[in-house]
């Protein structure tokens, strides 16, 4: 089993920064990926930003420049910073774990909001 628990999320003003955690722990490969992915309200679920084993990552247009994922694959630990928060980037954060299966976290909600 996998199980993936997310922290870091809350109220931001635009312009500021977070920064999330998701703590992965079970059968964990060093094979497969896991990113970030999030959900507005009454909007479909979307890739924010994926990291692979070998260090390589790819990122949403939208958060391009402004947020980076990083991972320590030894503690099976992977961050997002978000900085120059917007309040269009208002979700629910998600961490997933693929395999073929997709694996996810409950989800921490980032708030931008003055």
């Amino acid at each position: 089993q996998v199980q993936l628990v997310e922290s870091g999320g809350g109220l931001v003003q635009p312009g500021g920064s977070l920064r999330l955690s998701c703590a992965a722990s079970g059968s964990i490969s060093r094979f497969y990926p896991m990113g970030w992915y999030r959900q507005a309200s009454g909007k479909q679920r979307e890739l924010v930003a994926r990291i692979y084993r070998s260090g390589s990552t790819n990122y949403a247009d939208s958060v391009k420049g402004r947020f980076t994922i990083s991972s320590d694959n030894a503690k099976n630990t992977v961050w997002l910073q978000m900085n120059s928060l917007k309040p269009e980037d208002t979700a629910v954060y998600y961490c997933n774990y693929y395999t073929g299966v997709d694996y996810w976290g409950q989800g921490t909600q980032v708030t931008v909001s003055s």
